[in-house]
């Protein structure tokens, strides 16, 4: 019987995921009972050290990309979006309130706080956040500059004075994102997520009443007026999405635009980092965005959380994080080679049936973590893949990790002796040393999630017979260490002729709907090194095919037009394929 997968949560954690997991039959991590790396989650709040991405084992996931904060932190993702928008035009970046970074961007502050009063025109009214903060910690709103008091780096930003309001009450949306990958890029946007309104209604009158123009939960469920019946809202301070798209439906609104746009919003905003992000295919990432609607029904990005909270306060938001919870563990894809955790539960080989290979002379190790850093850098074990070949052959012992490899296949089917064809054959998880960032060396792919992106190829059993009689020139890449370097180098050859055949990400788990790529040219600009400018390209295709959609009788119908990848419309309850939108 396999084990059991083990989570391991940072100072308790949410107690929801703890008890998703345990249902699923998952058990916890106990330090006195169980070795530093026998787990196969580790969810932490904050971000994780460095030194946790460099000693990933194959079994293991983590909850946070590295460097993520770029977009999460308020003044990096200013920063981010201004870089953006003075690169692809503000016609594509407005989805953004004008912000200003203090200290430093007081003197541009001024310039555009003056600007209406040297009009003639109304004058505005802003908003401040601290940069570190979250759950609307700090935050306070001003019309006159006198008023703007600070002791840490805060943005300033230009406050939606005319939100939507549903019965008299400001309400945002937090839409749940999780980042798959961003090498290439991978996004999914779950169907499910919350409504977050205000206690009070909205006036302009009282800036300094926060239940009043702040949506937080974290500060509404203190207010005079959280438990009571509010016309049209009702008790607390939560909807469901579900709920809202019900609103939509009885407001006669076509909603199509609106999601599509907000889903730009998302993929735009993950594009200011993806380029020059790590890439780490053992790690998931999940993020709420906290959307804003004006009376236009235009999305406004408010900011992006680092870690939104799982913990239940209302049947609302047990309704929608359980289920939250369930289809991101369903996307981190977990199979059943990760129960093993190492290979000791791999099928033993007497060491009989297998000739004794020349291994590397023992001076060659220098020490015991030399080894170990070794040992870690070849690519995991599938259980089925490993008992064709030790049954198709007697030699596909691993020339220097011995009986105990978890290579997902022998060495020996990548030698000199072998054609490019052969090696077109050869999985695509194997070592992708493209990435050479500073802190981290280039492990996970080794270890990266079970590929989506790429199709795998089990070698047949005459494959398998050839593995075994090029077996015996392993010992030549034994002797020597630099001709590791030649190895490594192959497996990067054998993802070339990959590019235009993989299969695209599964289009659907559970609730989380694929949102990027979305056709066939974002799914190729996306698949070596990030091409940006094909992805706006395309970006804005799909926007003017949508809007004149709408807007007109008779827009572009493409429903008959195939492609090679679908995609849903994220949004709707039942979402249609994008390429049915376009039809009138």
């Amino acid at each position: 019987m396999a084990a059991a997968l083990v989570f391991r949560l940072h100072d308790g954690g949410p107690e929801l995921l703890r008890q998703v997991l345990l249902e699923r039959g998952w058990e916890e991590h106990h330090a006195g009972r169980r070795g530093q790396e026998d787990w196969n989650l580790y969810w932490r709040g904050a971000d994780f050290p460095i030194s946790e991405y460099r000693n990933l084992m194959p079994w293991q996931r983590l909850n946070h990309h590295p460097q993520s904060v770029g977009v999460t932190r308020k003044d990096r993702l200013e920063r981010n979006l201004r870089r953006m928008r003075a690169t692809f035009g503000s016609s594509l970046y407005d989805f953004s309130p004008a912000a200003f970074i203090l200290p430093n961007d007081f003197t541009r502050f001024l310039a555009e706080y003056y600007k209406p009063r040297l009009q003639g025109t109304p004058p505005l009214f802003w908003i401040c956040k601290p940069v570190g903060l979250s759950r609307g910690r700090g935050i306070f709103i001003f019309e006159k500059v006198r008023d703007l008091l600070y002791d840490c780096a805060v943005i300033v930003q230009k406050y939606i004075s005319e939100p939507l309001l549903i019965s008299g009450y400001k309400f945002d949306l937090r839409i749940y994102v999780c980042v798959k990958s961003f090498h290439p890029l991978i996004v999914y946007i779950h169907q499910e997520g919350l409504v977050r309104f205000a206690t009070e209604k909205y006036s302009q009158s009282s800036l300094q009443n926060p239940y009043i123009h702040l949506t937080n939960a974290s500060i509404n469920k203190l207010g005079p007026f959280y438990h009571a019946t509010k016309d049209g809202v009702g008790r607390g301070c939560k909807w469901t999405l579900s709920k809202f798209r019900h609103f939509l439906h009885s407001q006669n609104i076509n909603e199509l635009l609106l999601w599509q746009r907000i889903s730009n919003i998302v993929t735009l905003t993950l594009l200011t980092i993806a380029p020059s992000g790590p890439a780490c295919h053992n790690c998931v990432e999940l993020l709420g965005f906290d959307i804003l609607l004006d009376v236009t029904f235009k999305p406004w990005l408010l900011e992006v959380n680092h870690n939104p909270a799982l913990n239940p306060d209302c049947p609302a938001d047990l309704a929608v994080k359980k289920k939250l919870i369930g289809d991101l563990i369903d996307l981190m894809s977990y199979t059943c080679t990760d129960h093993l955790r190492g290979g000791a539960l791999l099928p033993k080989v007497s060491s009989h049936t297998l000739p004794r290979i020349q291994t590397r002379p023992e001076k060659s190790i220098q020490n015991k973590s030399s080894c170990h850093r070794h040992h870690r850098c070849l690519p995991p074990v599938h259980l089925d893949r490993t008992s064709r070949l030790i049954s198709a052959t007697s030699e596909t012992l691993h020339p220097i990790m011995g009986p105990h490899s978890r290579t997902i296949r022998s060495v020996s089917e990548v030698t000199h002796s072998q054609s490019e064809d052969e090696l077109s054959d050869v999985p695509s998880t194997l070592p992708d040393t493209s990435w050479r960032g500073q802190g981290l060396r280039c492990p996970d792919v080794t270890w990266r999630l079970p590929d989506i992106t790429h199709s795998v190829t089990v070698p047949s059993t005459g494959q398998a017979a050839n593995i075994s009689a090029n077996a015996n020139s392993l010992h030549l890449l034994s002797a020597n260490a630099r001709q590791e370097d030649s190895f490594v180098s192959r497996f990067k050859v054998v993802q070339t002729p990959l590019q235009g055949h993989a299969p695209p990400p599964p289009l659907r788990v559970g609730d989380f709907i694929r949102t990027f790529p979305f056709n066939m040219a974002t799914l190729k600009a996306s698949r070596r090194q990030l091409d940006l400018k094909a992805v706006m390209r395309e970006i804005r295709k799909l926007t003017r095919q949508l809007d004149a959609s709408q807007s007109t009788t008779m827009g572009p119908d493409i429903s008959d037009k195939q492609e090679d990848l679908d995609s849903l419309l994220w949004g709707p309850k039942d979402p249609p394929l994008l390429r049915h939108c376009f039809k009138a």
